[in-house]
């Protein structure tokens, strides 16, 4: 038998197996006595025993499967149920059918080198409502205007296969089946060389911290959960138990389909402090480690983002200064602090924002709270970032898929403020000292809304779906205004972008964008310079070209300061030295 440490790295799925087209199908499944490869070519399929590699490792003989051939797994000697595979590339049936064989040409071979965060501008997108076809043939129509915006990094919402055909991509249960409504293996193969082509990098939304409830096979093939940690969505992910090797390395040869197979520049890996890790080295950090080595193999750079509700710094902190390794992370508490401002919401977790301090703290730092009492959490929350952690690591946004999805129907801010307070909080997070991410719609003022939708095939779930969202919104419901059906087409389609643009916001995204790309990419938190003085805050960074004022109260003022108007909101003007900021207004002057 093959020593332990040659099963810690060892690739799933169908595998070629020589230069004659014929292939070997590898399966870890400990779970499983054992395991019949069927194959459909003809009427009738053909079955073949796995045989054991050792530690649940199962790999067949070399077998004829050209690309196309459909196949599955019969467990335990029983044929009255076919399994996909677990490592599935393609299901042209969906999660309960029959898996596919595909053959992906490697990706195109260019002088591509990526890109790393600083002097990154990310657009978020859902493939199925970024355009009416919903498909990556139809987005890749849409990326000159992405790249004449000032965008050079997308973030794609999950692509894993989920029940039906619709769904943001977050109840997957094939994470490393493409969803099929969106398109073929190679379609996203040419979307992402399509992007290269206009320099524009694009990172998979992955999910490594739960599964789907519908067609979820996994556990018929591997102890994928633990009760020994629970998150918000059941048992954890198996990462630190009995036989977690197998769990680890499952995920991670996911890391190496998009970055390898795919030729993606990156991952965004959703809520990270949900992947409950006690191991010595956590699989955060496996994972940074694996993206850095297929980095230095390829000689381009590879971004990570984490979704982390938590201020701590561990997480985008080099593994040698005892981090993670995250290249950045998303910061909900700069979205808290602006939407607060602007809207005045204060319920849930709005209510540790709201005040002026609370965004100038967020200009300074990034997290808003660093160790003080959060109202909200009933205790003291957060550290400051570290000295050694750069701005561009931050990700801040006006609007994203959960803080528009997660309210009761989907509105998106400009449906809650009047324009001015929409191009004012715009310019502050586009021209922040951080990472802007643009949530698609929002640069042209989008009003459709992006509800959550899903399209499952279990009455019971869907019901159970439907009486959930009720019940999370029952306060805000009221005759005429309830939760969309999420299981419903027409909440889909809702979601659409209508591409109708309100030309004052597309002019000041693209003014804003075209600003920032003149400015400083790589400085630290020391050369941030914030200051505020009761709803006026200004802020600049050393040796930038810019200084930003931002008046966010109900009556105009007049600040004095030097320097010509680059950009402005509301009517946002100079007289002589000073400058004279409108009622919620906004200006960018120059300073040299």
């Amino acid at each position: 038998m093959t020593e332990f440490s040659a099963f810690s790295y060892l690739s799933l799925g169908a595998l070629p197996a020589g230069d004659d087209g014929k292939r070997r199908f590898r399966v870890w499944a400990p779970a499983a006595k054992n395991l019949q490869l069927a194959l459909f070519r003809e009427a009738e399929p053909t079955v073949h025993d796995l045989q054991p590699e050792g530690h649940g490792y199962l790999i067949s003989e070399p077998v004829t499967a050209p690309a196309g051939t459909r196949y599955g797994f019969y467990r335990n000697g029983k044929r009255d149920k076919l399994y996909p595979d677990p490592a599935s590339r393609y299901q042209p049936d969906g999660v309960h059918g029959p898996s596919e064989v595909v053959d992906l040409s490697p990706p195109v071979v260019t002088n591509w080198r990526g890109r790393r965060l600083p002097g990154s501008v990310i657009y978020e997108l859902h493939v199925g409502t970024f355009t009416q076809e919903g498909t990556f043939r139809a987005a890749i129509g849409r990326l000159d205007y992405l790249r004449d915006l000032g965008v050079n990094v997308l973030e794609i919402m999950p692509l894993n296969q989920t029940p039906g055909d619709r769904n943001w991509g977050y109840d997957g249960v094939l994470p490393f089946a493409l969803f099929r409504a969106y398109g073929r293996p190679e379609d996203f193969r040419d979307f992402i060389a399509a992007a290269h082509h206009r320099g524009i990098a694009v990172l998979v939304d992955v999910i490594y911290n739960h599964l789907g409830p519908e067609g979820n096979y996994l556990p018929q093939f591997f102890p994928v959960f633990t009760e020994q940690h629970h998150t918000p969505w059941g048992a954890a992910i198996n990462f630190d138990d009995r036989q977690a090797d197998g769990v680890r390395n499952y995920w991670l040869q996911n890391v190496r389909l998009w970055l390898e197979e795919y030729g993606a520049d990156g991952l965004r890996i959703d809520a990270v402090h949900a992947i409950k890790d006690y191991s010595a080295e956590h699989f955060l950090e496996s994972l940074s480690r694996e993206a850095d080595a297929i980095g230095r193999r390829q000689d381009r750079d590879i971004i990570l983002i984490a979704e982390c509700d938590l201020n701590a710094p561990r997480y985008i902190l080099p593994r040698d200064h005892g981090g993670y390794g995250m290249s950045g992370q998303w910061v909900d508490e700069f979205h808290h602090a602006l939407h607060g401002i602007v809207t005045g919401e204060t319920r849930g977790y709005y209510e540790d924002f709201g005040t002026v301090e609370h965004l100038a703290r967020a200009l300074r730092n990034g997290y808003v709270y660093t160790g003080q009492y959060s109202v909200h959490r009933q205790r003291n929350f957060g550290v400051p970032p570290r000295a050694d952690l750069y701005p561009a690591q931050f990700v801040v946004f006006l609007q994203n898929h959960d803080q528009v999805g997660n309210r009761m129907i989907g509105d998106r801010l400009i449906e809650n403020v009047s324009e001015d307070k929409y191009l004012l909080a715009a310019a502050t997070y586009l021209l922040s000292p951080f990472t802007p991410l643009i949530f698609m719609g929002e640069e042209y003022g989008e009003r459709n809304p992006f509800p959550y939708f899903v399209h499952h095939g279990d009455e019971a779930l869907i019901e159970a779906v439907r009486k959930g969202r009720a019940a999370e919104f029952a306060a805000f419901q009221h005759d005429g205004h309830t939760v969309p059906d999420p299981q419903a087409e027409e909440t889909f389609r809702s979601a659409k972008l209508s591409w109708r643009e309100n030309p004052r916001i597309a002019r000041l995204y693209r003014e804003a964008l075209h600003l920032r790309a003149a400015a400083p990419t790589d400085f630290s938190f020391a050369d941030i310079s914030v200051d505020q003085a009761g709803p006026l805050i200004t802020w600049t960074v050393t040796g930038s070209p810019h200084l930003h004022c931002a008046n966010f109260g109900n009556e105009p003022l007049s600040v004095e300061v030097a320097g010509e108007v680059l950009l402005h909101t509301n009517g946002a003007s100079r007289t002589a030295a000073l400058l004279q900021l409108p009622p919620w207004g906004f200006a960018t002057l120059a300073t040299s």
